[in-house]
């Protein structure tokens, strides 16, 4: 191996190095850039009304008299619901579920009307097609409304009939008044939920992702030896000169993505916006550690590639955005605290949407700092192999 020369070593020179690097591979500026400002920008302007609204469906209606009718037109009205079709059979609602042009129907039988009059107890079915989660989720809770108060409207027309009063009959409907105030998320903004928990999910896997490719890369192609040589056999100088490029990059995405969300989208800021921002420069580098650490147990391109992929893909699940750690498994749900997250999430939770204390948050800032450190542990390992790295295919 040819010497380096004096004006090719130091810390200037890895730094300058890693710089040319993410400038000349594509694989870089789609790691850095484009994959990750493409899925924020789409997941935040796609869900910019907060939820999604006028949901194809269909409506069958069986019976057509003037109470089917009654119930055609309240249901058209929702909000939630784009009544598109209006099939005369079963089978051709469910063919149209099938080909995806909507995504449930409600059916209303035969005799619907003189049955109910009757006190037969005819049956409303709906059907939602729940391979679409939230637009299904959506017309089901519509679609139950509809069939609820239409209920409600009969039982009030019969009773009435039969002597009561309004207001006594009011009060035998509805004998408890229903206050719901949903604490965070007021607007029930579908947005706000996504954008704040799946786009630093999503920014940690490629953070992990291009930590492992960058090194490993180094120990596939054996250019590792001259990295070293660079450093003066230093593992702290090479790897600080190979990642604080890339910490940079991910410190400027992350500022803009904060940003945006909380400056012009004006999503929920109960707390102090620095405090938050705080957290993401922090998230990085517990991010990268993660990923050098598994670096360090694996020092083979693939093993820690796969590796990193599989934690950053389940941490979408094990993070528990949706479903609380408590009511996991016990033996899934410490998982949940070894991805940093997790701690994200958490300090998210505290000072945007509650707006409570630091101090109450400094356990999750001190978190991160363990990811940071997590590496050192066995450096000593990765020096030995990017000394002499051994190619395994």
């Amino acid at each position: 191996m040819k010497e380096i020369r004096i004006a090719d070593r130091g810390f200037r020179a890895i730094m300058l190095r890693s710089l040319v690097q993410i400038v000349r591979r594509p694989v870089y500026w789609t790691g850095f850039f484009i994959f990750p400002l493409f899925m924020f920008l789409f997941l935040t302007t796609m869900l910019e009304k907060g939820l999604p609204t006028r949901v194809p469906a269909a409506i069958v209606d069986r019976d057509g008299t003037s109470l089917s009718r009654e119930i055609t037109q309240n249901l058209g009205g929702m909000q939630m619901v784009d009544l598109k079709y209006t099939p005369n059979s079963f089978s051709e609602a469910r063919h149209l579920m099938q080909k995806g042009e909507i995504y449930g129907y409600f059916l209303i039988p035969e005799n619907f009307k003189a049955d109910l009059l009757a006190g037969r107890k005819p049956v409303i079915t709906f059907y939602t097609n729940m391979t679409y989660f939230v637009p299904a989720s959506m017309l089901f809770k519509t679609f139950k409304a509809t069939a609820v108060y239409t209920k409600a409207g009969i039982v009030m027309e019969v009773v009435q009939s039969a002597g009561v009063d309004a207001e006594s009959l009011s009060s035998m409907m509805m004998p408890v008044n229903i206050a719901a105030r949903p604490i965070g998320n007021p607007q029930l903004n579908y947005g706000i939920y996504i954008a704040n928990s799946f786009v630093p999910c999503l920014l940690q896997l490629m953070i992990f992702l291009m930590t492992a490719f960058s090194l490993g890369q180094e120990l596939k192609y054996g250019t590792s030896r001259r990295l070293m040589q660079m450093a003066d056999g230093s593992i702290f100088k090479a790897l600080a000169g190979k990642l604080l490029p890339q910490t940079v990059i991910w410190w400027v995405i992350v500022f803009f993505m904060t940003a945006w969300l909380y400056r012009y989208s004006h999503y929920p800021m109960h707390g102090s916006w620095g405090w938050m921002l705080l957290s993401e420069f922090m998230f990085v580098p517990a991010c990268q550690g993660f990923a050098l650490f598994v670096v360090c147990v694996l020092p083979n391109l693939r093993l820690s590639l796969s590796v990193c992929a599989l934690i950053g893909i389940l941490s979408f699940s094990i993070a528990a955005f949706s479903f609380p750690v408590p009511s996991m498994y016990p033996a899934m749900g410490i998982f949940s605290y070894i991805v940093p997250i997790r701690y994200n999430f958490l300090i998210y939770i505290d000072q945007a949407l509650n707006g409570i204390d630091v101090a109450y948050s400094r356990m999750w800032f001190v978190a991160y700092i363990i990811f940071m450190l997590l590496p050192f542990t066995l450096l000593w390992r990765l020096k030995r192999d990017m000394n002499n790295p051994v190619y395994v295919p």
